[in-house]
């Protein structure tokens, strides 16, 4: 009786190739590229996706790029020549990037993460507000080729790119942004011209301030009345209570007691301003 099934064919090495981080587990690290796969998931591509993990941490994917609307990639297979595989995605026109980047540069918060380089946590929530959608909603969205012979899709070889190109999100989170539409620098650089210019503060209604050359001359004038702070009130004779036991005495008297009239006298004829000036030296009698 004939084997129905082929042997599974083992995929060439690979010198140099492009290795996931993870040896094991989620290869996902970031909040952005997790939620890409938890997408991709969502819609049906999770058990087609284990496919490609092996191969993904092996090394066989040769080169992946990204660029608008388009990710594509060489993953070697079995064959001598490696495959091609290439991921769509419908890229943001120029009046949706304006919408977006005028909602960015709207809000402090987002234009200052991003500028920092950093991807803010809601920052699905700024598409959805424009009706866009930063990750594809569904499987329709996506076009998927690989020039493999298998006709599973994803094959392998998708699955593969599909987790490195996760890790890329994790290296670079602008390179979803890149994958919709908009490179990295043409962002920052339109964020910093729309903040620079100040239409966005002025559709909020913010209060801009004076320049700073028309109020040199109060600059360093004090802006309010301040007071300063008064010393605490002690009792002049709060030093002698605080000492130890003295065994000294004049004519039988303590010498604490002694020096008590004369400290219960500088509160009436020191001035209060030199108070805190030179110790003043009391003898006893």
């Amino acid at each position: 009786m004939s084997n129905r099934f082929a042997p599974r064919s083992r995929p060439r090495a690979v010198e140099g190739g492009l290795k996931a981080r993870s040896a094991r587990g989620a290869i996902a690290r970031t909040w952005w590229s997790e939620r890409f796969i938890e997408v991709l998931d969502g819609i049906g591509m999770g058990n087609r996706l284990q496919r490609g993990r092996s191969y993904a941490r092996m090394g066989q994917v040769i080169s992946l790029e990204v660029g608008p609307g388009s990710v594509t990639a060489q993953v070697q297979g079995s064959r001598a020549r490696p495959y091609r595989v290439r991921i769509g995605i419908a890229a943001f026109g120029k009046s949706e990037w304006a919408q977006a980047e005028h909602a960015f540069a709207g809000n402090a918060w987002y234009t200052a993460m991003l500028l920092s380089g950093e991807m803010p946590d809601d920052i699905e929530d700024v598409f959805a507000g424009l009706g866009l959608s930063l990750f594809p909603a569904t499987a329709r969205e996506l076009s998927l080729d690989c020039s493999c012979p298998d006709h599973a899709v994803p094959c392998k070889h998708l699955a593969a790119t599909f987790y490195l190109l996760a890790e890329s999100f994790d290296d670079d989170p602008f390179a979803i942004l890149a994958w919709r539409g908009r490179e990295r620098a043409d962002l920052l650089a339109n964020l910093r011209a729309a903040r620079c210019d100040g239409s966005p503060a002025a559709d909020r209604g913010e209060q801009q301030g004076r320049p700073l050359a028309d109020c040199l001359d109060s600059y360093f004038a004090p802006q309010a009345e301040t007071r300063a702070p008064s010393p605490p009130v002690t009792s002049s004779t709060a030093l002698l209570d605080q000492l130890p036991d003295v065994t000294v005495t004049v004519r039988d008297r303590p010498l604490t007691e002694l020096l008590r009239p004369a400290y219960l006298a500088l509160v009436h004829t020191t001035p209060r301003a030199s108070r805190s000036a030179a110790p003043t030296v009391i003898r006893a009698p």
